[in-house]
């Protein structure tokens, strides 16, 4: 006899199956636009934000802080929550929340309130972002329509983080701050308007699937104490007392979260799924790859502002080209697995951003944006587009439906952490050179070393005859 949530899960997956339409990915697309769009629009209004609310210098980056570590924080548990009370229930949750968010966002009258409604948006975000990756991989089966819609997915997702600076730099240019966060609430609506009418309706809770709280108030925390303490290392150096007693703390809630989860008969990270040599690996490269790809945008913007003299607009002009070329290396992507597998294609695409990396590491302080940064922004971002679709596919090939949405959220936390890594590390070599040019050349350097580095580490990942998820073998 098959166990009641086996069969919960079976009849579930089947039933989400046949949700597989264009519909259903373009609604998960706008939900993780939303998401992904929202880490980066607040930069270029900082300082319309700092004028109109009256924001101290300390306080300020926690407009932007306060997202990132409750979004970062949260996104094993939004993950898990997917699969024990169901992906429509979780994501109509997330989308209600990072409305109503947005809503209270836009409208706040002090720093405090402001801040507030960003905690908790990125807390509607990491139930979101989970939630939208376990309805592509629950609805398309594996095969080339998944990796298909991953594909869209992934430029969809790459296309928010790029957009962020050109969409901040209009609204707060032409309108208000105010409106970067109010864009979403229309967005926000649509989407819970259609939602329940796209998705199958939630198969009920099996009595034996029960959350794991332990484990998931020590995961949450060690996560947020981590993220905390390299955000420190920025500001005060990786031996600085606040940075090193924050990484401790998280250290130590990590661990403690490891002895927890070995002993919960409910796991929040069940040890089935991270056995999985695709899971470990995979997420092992996506740190990696966060590392230089995530940091990339933030260095670019402060050379084409401090050092060529663009303004918040002009900067997300010049990101277009990266944005675009990115978009077109995503949907690319699918069709170049067919003939090379997951684990090739990362390799070379890998080493095409290294390329991208080097050469922009010859940065020259007289130099322009067509002769110092199209050519390099071409190449970096042909790497990126092509790489993530392959690693996102490897992660979730062979995964249980009822543990897509642990997956999902590992897969979406190992990538936030490596980009605060990857932003700590580099800040401290530019910190340590001569001159600002000087600096953004280690920077890439460094980046185009991280590269070569995920080109080695894919070796551990499946080969073609081991990649379950091998596009146009069925």
């Amino acid at each position: 006899m098959v166990p009641l949530y086996d069969q919960t899960v079976a009849d579930q997956q089947s039933e989400v199956g046949a949700a597989a339409t264009p519909a259903v990915l373009w609604l998960a697309c706008a939900a993780q636009f939303m998401v992904v769009l929202d880490v980066s629009v607040v930069n270029v209004a900082l300082p319309a934000i700092q004028a109109g609310l009256g924001f101290d210098a300390a306080g300020l980056p926690w407009v932007v802080g306060g997202y990132a570590l409750a979004f970062a924080g949260f996104l094993l548990l939004g993950g898990r929550l997917a699969d024990l009370y169901g992906q429509r229930r979780i994501l109509v949750l997330g989308l209600a929340l990072f409305s109503l968010t947005s809503l209270g966002g836009g409208l706040a009258t002090s720093p405090g309130a402001l801040i507030a409604m960003r905690v908790l948006q990125g807390l509607g975000g990491a139930l979101l972002a989970p939630a939208t990756l376990t309805v592509l991989t629950t609805a398309f089966p594996e095969g080339p329509r998944r990796v298909r819609a991953l594909a869209v997915w992934t430029a969809v997702s790459s296309a928010g983080g790029a957009a962020g600076n050109l969409i901040g730099g209009v609204l707060t240019d032409g309108l208000s701050w105010r409106w970067i966060l109010l864009i979403n609430v229309p967005v926000g609506v649509v989407a819970l308007a259609v939602a329940p009418r796209l998705l199958p309706v939630d198969r009920p809770r099996a009595a034996s699937a029960r959350l794991d709280v332990p484990g998931a108030v020590l995961a949450t925390a060690g996560v947020g104490a981590l993220g905390y303490g390299i955000s420190q290392a920025e500001r005060h150096g990786w031996g600085g007392s606040s940075t090193l007693a924050w990484l401790v703390a998280g250290v130590v809630a990590l661990t403690a979260f490891a002895v927890v989860e070995a002993r919960s008969p409910a796991p929040l990270i069940p040890p089935r799924l991270v056995r999985l040599r695709p899971v470990w690996a995979g997420n092992a490269v996506m740190l990696l790859a966060g590392c230089c790809f995530v940091p990339m945008w933030y260095f670019l913007s402060l050379y084409m502002q401090h050092e060529l003299g663009y303004d918040a607009l002009a900067t997300g002009v010049g990101f277009l080209p990266h944005t675009l070329v990115g978009i077109a290396g995503a949907r690319l992507a699918p069709a170049v697995m067919r003939w090379t597998g997951a684990r090739v294609l990362i390799v070379l695409s890998a080493l095409v951003a290294a390329a991208g990396f080097l050469w922009q590491s010859r940065l020259d302080a007289a130099g322009g944006y067509l002769d110092g940064l199209l050519g390099p922004a071409i190449v970096m971002s042909a790497g990126m587009g092509l790489l993530i679709t392959p690693i996102t596919t490897t992660v979730t090939s062979g995964v249980d439906a009822r543990d897509a949405g642990a997956a999902s959220g590992l897969m979406n936390t190992t990538r936030q952490l490596g980009g605060a890594l990857g932003l700590a590390a580099l800040t401290a070599i530019a910190a340590h050179a001569s001159a600002p040019v000087d600096a953004y050349r280690h920077v890439f350097t460094a980046s185009a070393a991280a590269c070569v580095a995920v080109a080695t580490l894919a070796g551990a990942l499946p080969g073609p005859r081991q990649d379950a998820q091998r596009p146009g073998s069925s």
